[in-house]
This record gives C-alpha cells, sequence and structure tokens, in this order.
C-alpha cells in the first residue's frame, strides 16, 4: 500500500476536533517521535515526553496535549502523502508491555473449542461447528464467566466429554491474558503484518486495546489486530508463543485516543469495530464487526485480571480486549473456511478511535525487527532526551 493511498484513509476519529490524539512517528535521521494531532496537524512533543510510557505517566497528561510547545510538522494528511519516508507511522507504544486477552467472546470462544478439536486442520472446521452447537445447547453469550450457571454448564459438558480448555477461560473464573508481542515490536498503520510461514489457516482479529499506565489506570485505547494463527494454536494450546509472538504479528493505531470529558470508557463498552479484508490477487472481500456489549467480560474487569498486586508493569501495558470475529466464509474451496493470502488488506475501523490499516506478508520475509529497547535509549540519549 502506498503513502498516497494511506492518506486518503479517514484514520482519525469521526470527532477528531474534539479528540485527544497521541502516537509516534518515525522521522528520517532522527528517530522515533512522540506526536500529537492539533487542528490537523501532526506537532512532535518529544521534548515533553521522550516515550510514550513516560507521557502517558504524567498527571497532567491532558494539558500536555492540548497546550504544550511542540514542533509541527504540517498537516497530517500531507505529511502522510509526501511519499520521502521522512515520516511514518509506528504502533503509538513504546515501552508498554503488550497483552491481549483472549475468548473474551462467546462466538469466539466457539471457534477456539473447534480449532481444538479440528487439530489445526481446517477442513474439519465446519462439520465440528454444527455439532458441537448442537450439543453444547446453551447460549453461551447469556452465561456470565465464574457465576453459578457457568459451573453447572462445565460440569454437563465434562460428563458429556466435551468440556475444553478454552470453555474453562470462556466462561470460568479465570480470563485468559497472554503475552502477544514484545515492547516496541508491534507494527502500526500503514505497515505490513505477519504470517508466520507455517501457517495455512489464519485471519486477522480486531481489537480495541486499552492504553494503562503503570497504576493500573485506563488512560486511553486505540485499535489492534491481534493477527491469529488457527491451525498451529489449533494443534496444541502449548503452541500459543509461536501463533502469537512473531516478526509483524502485531498491529496497533493509528493513535491513542486519550481518556477526557469526551470519551471514556462507556465510549468503548458501547463501540462496535468494524473489519473488511479485501484480498489483492483474487478480489476476495469479507466485511465483519465486534460489538463490544456482547464482550462476556467488562473491559476494567480484563484489566484487573491482567495488573494488581499479583502483577505490576511499571511502565505501562497496552491490553487487547479480545474480538468475536472468527471468520468462517469460504474463500479457495468449499468447506475450508476461511484464511489470508499474502497481500491481502485489513482494515479495522470504530467511529471513536479511526481506522487502523495493514497488508499481510509473511513474517519471514519482512524487515527483521532491530530497534528495540536498547536502540532507544541510544537514540534518545544521542538526541540529550
Amino acid at each position: 500500500m502506498t503513502d498516497a493511498k494511506l492518506a486518503k484513509l479517514a484514520i482519525l476519529p469521526e470527532d477528531s476536533e474534539q479528540a485527544l490524539l497521541v502516537g509516534r512517528i518515525w522521522r528520517a535521521g532522527i528517530g522515533p517521535c512522540v506526536v500529537t494531532v492539533r487542528a490537523g496537524q501532526l506537532v512532535d512533543i518529544t521534548a515533553q515526553a521522550a516515550t510514550m510510557s513516560e507521557l502517558l505517566e504524567r498527571g497532567d497528561v491532558l494539558e500536555v496535549v492540548r497546550h504544550a510547545d511542540g514542533v509541527s510538522l504540517g498537516a497530517l494528511d500531507a505529511v502522510l502523502s509526501a511519499g520521502d519516508g521522512d515520516v511514518s507511522l509506528l504502533a503509538p507504544c513504546d515501552l508498554q508491555a503488550v497483552k491481549a486477552c483472549g475468548v473474551t467472546f462467546a462466538v469466539s470462544l466457539l471457534e477456539r473449542v473447534i480449532e481444538e478439536r479440528a487439530k489445526g486442520d481446517p477442513s474439519r472446521a465446519a462439520a465440528l461447528r454444527l455439532e458441537i452447537q448442537s450439543h453444547i445447547g446453551a447460549d453461551l453469550s447469556a452465561i456470565r464467566p465464574g457465576s453459578e450457571q457457568a459451573a453447572r454448564l462445565k460440569a454437563d459438558l465434562i460428563a458429556r466429554g466435551l468440556w475444553s480448555q478454552y470453555m474453562e477461560v470462556g466462561i470460568g473464573p479465570d480470563a485468559e491474558v497472554f503475552t502477544k508481542a514484545q515492547p516496541m515490536s508491534a507494527v502500526g498503520h500503514g505497515a505490513s503484518v505477519g504470517l508466520h510461514p507455517d501457517s495455512q489457516w489464519n485471519n486477522p482479529e480486531p481489537e480495541i486495546v486499552l492504553a494503562v499506565n503503570s497504576q493500573g489506570q485506563v488512560v486511553g485505547a486505540t485499535l489492534g489486530n491481534d493477527v491469529n494463527l488457527r491451525d498451529i494454536e489449533g494443534r496444541s494450546a502449548l503452541l500459543l508463543g509461536k501463533a502469537k509472538d512473531n516478526n509483524a504479528s502485531c498491529a496497533i493505531g493509528p493513535f491513542i485516543r486519550l481518556f477526557d470529558e469526551h470519551f471514556g470508557i462507556e465510549q468503548i463498552r458501547a463501540a462496535e469495530v468494524s473489519l473488511l479484508i479485501r484480498g489483492i490477487d483474487d478480489g476476495f472481500e469479507l466485511q465483519g464487526s465486534s460489538r463490544m456489549r456482547e464482550i462476556s467480560r467488562d473491559p476494567l474487569e480484563l484489566v484487573a485480571h491482567a495488573c494488581g498486586r499479583h502483577h505490576q508493569y511499571p511502565d505501562g501495558f497496552m491490553l487487547f480486549l479480545g474480538t468475536m470475529f472468527s471468520p468462517t466464509k469460504d474463500r479457495d474451496a468449499s468447506g475450508a473456511g476461511f484464511t489470508h493470502h499474502l497481500g491481502d488488506l485489513v482494515r479495522i475501523s470504530t467511529p471513536a478511535l479511526g481506522t487502523l490499516e495493514n497488508s499481510v506478508q509473511r513474517s519471514d520475509q519482512l524487515p527483521p525487527w532491530t530497534f528495540g529497547l536498547r536502540a532507544l535509549y541510544q537514540n534518545l540519549a544521542a538526541r540529550g532526551l
């Protein structure tokens, strides 16, 4: 995807004039910079906070973003469409751990059970879906995780030989929280996401991502693609690391929208996240959505599962909230379901957060990740930051 095409996207929230947006860019000859968007202008505020982690720790973060001095880089559209490579968007996080919650929607719970029973074979998915739906006989979305009703269903499913480790985290008392990617390894808007070369059955996962500071306070939100390798994780849950944490297997962006008087957790709870996949080689198109009101655990409950007295994140963390989108539309053959083709365009959007767009490639064919924490601090030191 070209920079010119990027600029034509409505990547900002619908109410961008009142949204407090912060992000990160790469400036050629300089390095990573913390930025905000003011009246459509991209403003470098790295002098106020050298890292996004530092900025989100500040008690006066809203005032800094609204009023602090910065260097204007020009109109956002013009900067992104320049095509000279001087500025590119990075994931809007740096030192933060990148965590993710799985199986937080009833639909995705069913699909995880199918993956497990299919043992990574997509040709078995359709038949297994019908079989499992007929046996469960309950609306999983109506069951509160950890409740007495959930415990009774668990006992019944165990008796029928249908219990699953995914059921355990889907309706049991403990949420699944795992490490999606290493700090600094996520890619941003306009970059390519990567598929492990061993995977033949995979899909995007459109999600809302919370920005949480070291005190466990949610200070903002953005969009994310938690790329899912269904065959690898389906073979064994112990392969979750291989399925989830690879070169460029995580996209976040385009900007973090800070919580303020116009935007907060209630807007997250009411959000609907849309997804568009467009095949470049075959013209295939698929659309879907995740309605946050159908999530099985409240976003703040998921934050509490991730951090607290039992686990701290001194640099803060980003938390993927999960998705209800599990594509089943056949693409290459009847009954084969969906899987990515290289070159696919994936667009994730919601009115309050804007649009995150990425193309799909193989992780081993993308540029290797080389700019990590040591490189960041060497760069900042050289700049006197």
